[in-house]
């Protein structure tokens, strides 16, 4: 069986309302789409505005049954999926889509050795000038009650220092195969000339 292909997106730098269009789009063709280090999503406008926005939308609740919604979530991530599952069709076709989506605050296990994407359409560089404000997802999950902006902080540094790690023994042994190769550069050199005649070699 084919390996289905997984986009795998880094969330940092982007505006939140572009990017969850933008993938919006995406898992309703049916493409799978994870999106990791939700908490360096850019929101447009002031900080303290998007803070009292969101302080408002805490205190929306139902009278009759508070269980019944509306749910304040709290994680970067959840506000990320939230904001684009408003953006999907009320529909078995919208579910199904949004059972493509996976969002992270962090960079989780199986992703972090897998290529990262970014969406041009959606950077706040493009959007927005340079003297506009704007805020981060992950600051103002926090302001507003999330409680591990400091948990994530510490397993991305950890992660940083294992990927450095792994760099540099990389760099090693890509330095190593190349003296190998120039080492027996000589000794081929007949080989090689017959297999670029036969057009095996470019």
């Amino acid at each position: 069986m084919a390996e289905v292909h997984v986009l795998v997106l880094d969330g940092r730098g982007h505006l939140l309302g572009c990017l969850a269009a933008i993938m919006a789009k995406q898992v309703l063709l049916g493409r799978k789409v994870v999106v990791i280090c939700c908490q360096g999503i850019n929101i447009s406008g002031n900080f303290y505005k998007n803070k009292l926005k969101y302080l408002a939308f805490l205190c929306k609740r139902m009278n009759i049954n508070p269980s019944q919604g509306p749910y304040h979530f709290q994680a970067p991530s959840y506000i990320f999926w939230w904001t684009m599952r408003s953006m999907l069709p009320k529909t078995k076709r919208g579910q199904a889509a949004l059972d493509c989506l996976k969002v992270s605050d962090s960079i989780p296990s199986p992703y972090d050795k897998k290529k990262r994407t970014v969406v041009p359409a959606a950077l706040k560089v493009v959007h927005l000038k340079p003297t506009r404000k704007f805020a981060y997802l992950g600051c103002l999950s926090h302001e507003v009650g999330w409680k591990y902006q400091a948990v994530t902080a510490t397993l991305e540094e950890k992660r940083k220092d294992k990927a450095k790690i792994h760099y540099q023994k990389k760099k090693q042994l890509t330095r190593l195969w190349k003296q190998a190769e120039k080492n027996v550069e000589k000794k081929i050199d007949k080989y090689t000339e017959v297999l670029k005649t036969h057009g095996l070699l470019v």
